[in-house]
């Protein structure tokens, strides 16, 4: 779960459930309690609804939560993505080396951290075009990209269109964060 709607989505499910909880972040629910077999399955039945899935395996735990760091770093940091080496980040937010949680990643996602990354700045990317208000220099700038021709390049290699093209069609649909 990546958005504000998901959260309010799951707290419902959980409220739904009867489960009593002291808080719902993107991909962690804290509970306040030990819930029944029978509530655990009404939530996970609504979840699953909503096309959601209660996740008990550590290293699947660990999965999305460097997901969800990405996310946040990409999507919802004003700053975080300019001045952040990427696996400082992720190793410091998850207290593990750097080394594991991407060897991690490619057995478990078949890609590598990277990849996932770049995909996400460059849905990132697409949501400012869309929206019309930023120079690419200005995106580019916003994104840590080096220079807006580093950003044209990598856009191009990902989607096959340049950013100004992109721009021109807005047809081409961005595709959802839990798609990547």
């Amino acid at each position: 779960m990546v958005c504000s709607r998901c959260r309010m989505a799951v707290t419902s499910e959980l409220e739904k459930a009867g489960i009593a909880f002291l808080n719902v972040d993107l991909g962690e629910i804290e509970l306040a309690g030990e819930p029944s077999l029978k509530q655990l399955d009404k939530f996970n039945t609504g979840l699953k609804h909503m096309g959601f899935e209660l996740i008990d395996d550590k290293k699947t735990r660990i999965i999305e939560k460097i997901k969800t760091y990405i996310v946040k770093l990409i999507h919802y940091s004003e700053e975080g993505q300019k001045k952040t080496n990427l696996s400082d980040y992720l190793a410091d937010k998850l207290h593990y080396e750097y080394t594991y949680l991407s060897n991690l990643f490619s057995e478990v996602e078949g890609t590598t951290i990277e990849k996932y990354f770049i995909a996400q700045r460059i849905e990132k990317v697409k949501e400012l075009l869309v929206y019309d208000e930023l120079s690419l220099s200005e995106i580019a700038d916003k994104l840590g990209y080096s220079s807006p021709a580093y950003l044209s390049s990598q856009f191009k290699k990902i989607t096959g269109l340049t950013p100004s093209h992109f721009k021109a069609l807005k047809a081409h649909k961005r595709r959802n964060i839990e798609e990547l």
